[in-house]
């Protein structure tokens, strides 16, 4: 199951980063969930060698499936465990001899992860939204840009009708239209950014946000009936929760307006698949853009794959040189900052801090 790195266990101290272990090395394990179909390690070579430089480390790699819950012996034998969506049985996180204290997710959902079990069990948990931020927020432009301009409808019926059918598919502007995003975190706040200067009415649904926080923003808070009832465009860019699960339903869908578009960068559960579809072949829906389903991954005969009026791509459409870099070298700082005695930015279960796990090792 494990496989040691070719430069594991290098003596070479990385002085700019201050790092000691006083008590021995510090053990960290990146997930197979890094691995490419080859076997091959998809890690940025320069955050790889930031880790390597460090002689407090000890990394090694593990070739646990993509999707599986890791097994028992990884908390017992890692101080650090750097993932990407891999899940952790909640009997791993009772073990007795729990070892690991710190689990780095190379992305933003924690939705895979039992943060209560792991706030009971002393372990902090951190992400790297900056690393999704720019990524995703572009692709959602991308999308509203291809769904506004029919790009799949008229690319399939040049190559099916050639030129007689090019007058077959019009667009819509952009201008004076009404973008509604549902979420407002790094995320939407950057697509706010980048979709300023299509003059778009902008307004928001973020119950955690105040008025004057997203005003400041150039947009409007709304409430989600409001906004569902007034965008043109509704971009789902909110974590799963309850209160967020299922929130696209019959009845949310019945009130968007008629010729609208539902983008969901989010997670599959926020919206009831067969609702979705009922709306898009009913034409009250112009269409919609799709990264995520439920479940995941989705089969070849889910009918929305099969709709001219629907973009679909497999939780992937933010993954960029960019985003790979930027996720990689963040989860390599969170571990060097551990591994220093320091506390890693970006701790998405902030009461861990008062466990006596973590006040001990960050006294």
């Amino acid at each position: 199951m494990l496989e040691k790195t070719e430069a594991a266990g290098r003596q070479i101290r990385d002085r700019e980063q201050g790092v000691a272990a006083p008590d021995g090395s510090i053990k960290v394990a990146i997930t197979g969930d890094f691995r490419g179909k080859g076997g091959d390690l998809r890690f940025d070579p320069d955050a790889m060698a930031s880790l390597q430089r460090c002689a407090a480390l000890e990394l090694t790699v593990l070739s646990t499936p993509v999707g599986e819950p890791l097994p028992i012996v990884a908390v017992r034998s890692f101080d650090t465990i750097v993932m990407k969506r891999s899940p952790i049985a909640a009997e791993a996180l009772a073990a007795p001899d729990l070892r690991v204290a710190h689990l780095v997710r190379n992305g933003v959902g924690t939705d895979h992860l039992d943060l209560e079990a792991c706030t009971r069990a002393g372990i902090l948990v951190t992400n790297t939204p900056e690393a999704v931020r720019r990524p995703l927020a572009s692709a959602v432009l991308a999308l509203m840009l291809n769904l506004a301009h029919a790009v799949k409808q008229k690319d399939a019926t040049l190559r099916e009708k050639g030129w007689s059918g090019r007058f077959q598919h019009v667009g819509v502007g952009l201008g004076g239209r009404t973008l509604g995003l549902v979420g407002c975190g790094n995320i939407g706040s950057d697509i706010l950014t980048l979709a300023e200067p299509w003059q778009m009415r902008r307004i928001v649904s973020a119950p955690s946000k105040s008025d004057a926080e997203i005003a400041a923003k150039g947009a409007e808070r709304v409430d989600l009936d409001t906004l569902l009832a007034q965008a043109d465009f509704v971009v789902l860019c909110c974590p799963l929760t309850a209160a967020t699960a299922n929130m696209i339903n019959a009845r949310s869908l019945a009130r968007m307006k008629p010729g609208s578009f539902l983008i969901n960068i989010g997670r599959g559960k926020l919206v009831n698949e067969p609702d979705l579809v009922a709306a898009l072949a009913s034409g009250h829906l112009g269409g919609a853009a799709l990264d995520v389903f439920d479940p995941e991954p989705t089969t070849p005969d889910n009918p929305l794959l099969a709709m001219p009026n629907v973009i679909a791509t497999g939780h992937n459409v933010g993954m960029t040189d960019e985003n790979i870099r930027l996720g990689n070298t963040s989860a390599a700082e969170a571990v060097l900052a551990f591994a220093a005695g320091r506390l890693p930015d970006n701790i998405v279960n902030p009461a861990v801090l008062d466990h006596p796990r973590v006040k001990a090792r960050f006294q």
